[in-house]
């Protein structure tokens, strides 16, 4: 009986859902985590009667057919691009990114990987660094004797240090965007890749070009609302148990089909 792959089909799509569910709440937390959601689509039709075919010699067309359909399937995983809550962290090297953009983090092979995550702290070099230890890019260097550190709105660093009495400039914080930010791939660490569909990145300072500015001292927040996801997760409970219902009374009249066939 086809309703039973149907349901099934309806099963297995639900149980995708809670599982991205289960990934957002997990990371409500996460400093500058973009939530998922599932996108389905309805499988093939087996059609009985077309529309439009013809109904009599008379001329007389069928106005609507009988199309069967036979399930879901998960397409893709979108992703809410939206921006996060910003809040205070009182850390001089936290930076929130208000608007558009990405950070470019070199990774340990070399690639660049593009982040919202503004938590960075130095190395043993006093190289800006992810909390993962990879490098910002384009690299700043704060020196060992600095005293405080100062990054503008635009993307500017500077280091007070003791002997002088104006900032050291120590370089330039710079923001990259695409056209297509959604087809950007998660990686892990709180880092998305270039891919084909997200377009090639555009590089450019804080506050130019269609890109936001900064905020030292902050962090963004994820954009999960823990509030949603658990209506979502109860609609996604609700749906998988329907579909459970539909197997079991598909099953049932399977088996009132065969015993009127014994007897």
């Amino acid at each position: 009986m086809l309703a039973l792959y149907t349901a099934a089909s309806g099963m297995a799509a639900m149980e995708k859902n809670v599982e991205l569910i289960s990934n957002n709440v997990a990371n409500v937390r996460t400093t500058g985590y973009k939530l998922q959601r599932p996108l389905f689509q309805d499988l093939l039709y087996e059609t009985l009667k077309r529309s439009g075919s013809s109904t009599s010699d008379a001329g007389n067309l069928l106005p609507a057919g009988i199309e069967i359909g036979s399930g879901v399937k998960l397409v893709s995983t979108s992703r809410a691009m939206s921006q996060g809550s910003i809040t205070a962290t009182d850390r001089n090297l936290d930076v929130a990114i208000r608007g558009e953009g990405f950070f470019r983090i070199q990774r340990p092979d070399g690639t660049i990987g593009y982040t919202r995550d503004g938590s960075f702290t130095t190395d043993a070099q006093g190289q800006l660094v992810t909390s993962q230890g990879f490098v910002l890019d384009p690299g700043i260097t704060v020196p060992n004797n600095a005293t405080s550190v100062s990054i503008s709105a635009s993307g500017l660093v500077q280091a007070q240090l003791p002997s002088q009495a104006t900032p050291q400039d120590l370089g330039k914080i710079q923001l990259t965007h695409f056209a297509n930010k959604t087809g950007l791939a998660a990686i892990g660490d709180n880092l998305f890749a270039q891919t084909a569909s997200s377009g090639d990145p555009i590089t450019a300072d804080p506050g130019t070009d269609g890109l936001g500015d900064l905020q030292q001292g902050y962090l963004e927040e994820s954009n999960v609302n823990a509030v949603t996801e658990i209506s979502s997760l109860i609609t996604a409970q609700r749906a998988y148990e329907m579909n459970s219902r539909v197997i079991s009374a598909a099953d049932q009249m399977q088996q009132t089909t065969t015993q009127m066939f014994k007897g």
